[in-house]
């Protein structure tokens, strides 16, 4: 199983995801490591980034997917995966832009069985605050706006467990740990105690 806590910059997918790879023993892949240096220098200025600057990072985001997924390794990736379009990208790659249409077009699934969306979410004041609590990150409390600006919320085809961040982090990891994508794993029960 590979989960990709998705949401907005401030929102907590580092935090839940170094918490459940603790819990778990997974790998947490760090979406913002993965960034080209000019997405970096661009946040740390304040300027959003636009689809084509998210491109070649959410490119190399689905690599990282596709290995584990080959592998058959469970993974964590923490990734804001703001719009539909970035989650195809993340799940297909390139193939996700293929924008030919007509009869013959390959129509691929809003997601994959072997992938789940951990869509964080809350109010905006409150991650607002926990953005300018943080300190030594590049991303800017100001482009909070812009985050919330592109959000689009994981549909109702797509393979997503909304958490709201204003719960405990124990509290939204044994959401997960719950969750009906993991049945047949019963030594869960007791990771979170």
């Amino acid at each position: 199983m590979i989960y990709i806590i998705m949401g907005v910059s401030g929102c907590g997918k580092s935090a839940l995801g170094a918490f459940l790879s603790e819990k778990l023993g997974w790998p947490l892949h760090e979406g913002d490591h993965f960034h080209p240096p000019g997405n970096v220098e661009k946040m740390a200025r304040g300027e959003p980034l636009t689809d084509q600057d998210r491109l070649p990072w959410l490119l190399r985001l689905h690599e990282v997917i596709e290995r584990a997924r080959c592998s058959r390794s469970d993974a964590l990736v923490a990734c804001s995966a703001l719009k539909r379009l970035y989650r195809q990208i993340l799940l297909f790659g390139s193939k996700a832009l293929d924008s030919s249409s007509g009869p013959d077009r390959d129509v691929r699934p809003p997601t994959r069985p072997d992938v789940c969306f951990l869509f964080l979410h809350g109010d905006y004041d409150l991650i607002q605050q926990r953005m300018a609590a943080r300190r030594g990150h590049y991303m800017k409390a100001d482009l909070l706006r812009s985050q919330f600006d592109a959000l689009e919320p994981p549909s109702e085809d797509e393979n997503a467990l909304p958490l709201d961040v204003s719960r405990s982090m124990t509290d939204m990891a044994t959401e997960v740990l719950e969750h009906s994508v993991l049945p047949d794993l019963p030594y869960l029960a007791n990771v979170v105690e």
